[in-house]
């Protein structure tokens, strides 16, 4: 079910009230222990038949991975510590074989097919063509996750398996996160959760928000994007740069706007999920960036990947290693493409030149130099999501290029649509920079009353004028 989708406005709702309903009706005639339980096999139930409408077959790889992290976690608890390190490293490989062979399987044989076409010539021997199951990444990570934990021993072993299930399950964060932690996540699963009329006018704002971000914000911002990019070698220097300009806030608000449905509908459901993003475009250096950007895969692979191999508890030369491999991860886990690798290497190269040169922090600086710095680091995380937009290095390169040249026409849409466009890229970036620098002026906003519902009417009405319809899905659905 997606969240920009007529079938969400019509279903959720129905979910909503059965699940208080069956909630409701448990706790009457103690028909659990819990009222929660009953709630939790219902939510179990609803989560896999929502997955199910993509394809019958992918729900036996949520399954399998949920079999398999579920178990391996039982088994690392009670092994012996010699041969834990051997079972970890085994059970993780099973567990992320699903994602590695959907996703990478046609991007290895491909590559493999043009190696051998170069050296003893022709043509495809090893094409395959599969679709990678929609969510896989995220479920998969999250999964892995859990058992790395209790592993590590961060976490005591789930025993209940349906608690577990819907850990790993859970539908509003399936398809693109935010990828809880079982520390975060289980707790709340197995806890009491009845109405909360605070908490559940708080996931409305949210769902109103980021419903105005992907609907209004990106998928406008798409319509001039799209055009350019997808025909640049058509349009002059300018509007690629517009149209890079644009995409870079565009997939924020794409991606940000599905977070933060994601945590408003489970907000609804007596669920409180990490908040995936802070303003992420005024961090002043591309280390800041991470720590506000993605922010739960940051934490992932912070945790499994670069505190894993060392951290900064090294030399500096192995911390450099750690932070080009943790990147290069993070390339690779966006997708089987050289687009992606490469997009995930800029990124540890920016932050290695940024320690190498101390420029990593952020502390202390005026706000002039500050203001200076969130320039720089908006522009080469925009070039970096250029490689991360284009189908090829090539098509990214000469797009590149292409900035540089008078070449092309000028892409100039309708008065009306660029109107609109302006009006509502505005709207998020004076929020985000109030909420940055004055955050008092904002909490005294919103403690007013009658500004604060003006406030959501106007949003609502936005939503309506200027949402595009019938754009696509999410971006962050294909990773």
């Amino acid at each position: 079910m997606i969240f920009n989708s007529i079938q969400f406005l019509w279903l959720f709702p129905i979910i909503f009230g059965l699940y208080y309903l069956v909630n409701s009706v448990s706790e009457r005639f103690h028909l659990v222990k819990s009222s929660s339980g009953i709630g939790n096999y219902f939510l179990i139930v609803i989560s896999y038949a929502l997955y199910l409408q993509w394809d019958a077959r992918y729900a036996l790889i949520l399954l399998g991975i949920t079999v398999v992290t579920y178990f391996g976690a039982l088994a690392l608890d009670a092994s012996f510590q010699r041969r834990k390190k051997l079972l970890a490293i085994v059970l993780s490989s099973v567990a992320l074989f699903p994602l590695l062979f959907f996703k990478y399987m046609p991007f290895i044989c491909e590559n493999i097919d043009d190696l051998m076409g170069v050296c003893v010539g022709g043509g495809k021997i090893l094409e395959i063509n599969i679709i990678a199951p929609i969510g896989i990444s995220f479920y998969t990570f999250q999964a892995l996750g859990y058992m790395l934990d209790v592993y590590h021993k961060r976490i005591q072993c789930e025993r209940n398996w349906w608690n577990y299930m819907l850990f790993v399950c859970f539908f509003p964060q399936i398809l693109s996160g935010p990828i809880s932690k079982a520390s975060d996540l289980l707790p709340q699963i197995k806890s009491e959760r009845k109405f909360d009329y605070g908490f559940a006018v708080e996931g409305l704002r949210y769902l109103l928000w980021g419903m105005f971000l992907k609907v209004a914000f990106a998928d406008r911002l798409a319509l001039y994007v799209n055009p350019v990019l997808d025909n640049y070698s058509d349009y002059s220097g300018v509007s690629i740069f517009m149209a890079c300009t644009f995409y870079s806030l565009q997939i924020y608000g794409d991606f940000a706007g599905y977070s933060l449905m994601a945590i408003g509908v489970a907000r609804l459901m007596g669920f409180d999920l990490i908040n995936n993003f802070n303003r992420p475009y005024l961090a002043a250096s591309i280390t800041e960036f991470w720590k506000r950007w993605h922010i739960s895969l940051t934490r992932w692979l912070t945790t499994h990947v670069y505190i894993a191999m060392g951290g900064n508890r090294c030399s500096k030369v192995r911390q450099y290693i750690n932070i080009m491999t943790t990147f290069l991860v993070s390339g690779i886990w966006h997708g089987a493409n050289w687009t992606f690798i490469i997009w995930g290497v800029i990124h540890g190269l920016f932050q290695i030149i940024e320690k190498v040169f101390g420029i990593q922090s952020t502390a202390g600086l005026s706000v002039f130099k500050r203001v200076i710095r969130i320039c720089i680091t908006f522009t080469a995380v925009s070039f970096a999501w250029l490689i991360f937009r284009m189908p090829t290095i090539t098509d990214a390169w000469n797009c590149f290029c292409g900035i540089f040249t008078n070449k092309g026409s000028l892409y100039l849409p309708q008065i009306d649509e660029l109107m609109f466009l302006v009006i509502i890229a505005i709207v998020p970036i004076i929020k985000d920079i109030l909420i940055e620098f004055e955050p008092d002026v904002i909490k005294k906003f919103f403690a007013n009353v009658f500004l604060r519902r003006t406030y959501y009417v106007l949003i609502a009405l936005a939503l309506v004028i200027f949402g595009v319809f019938n754009a696509d899905s999410f971006i962050y659905l294909q990773f």
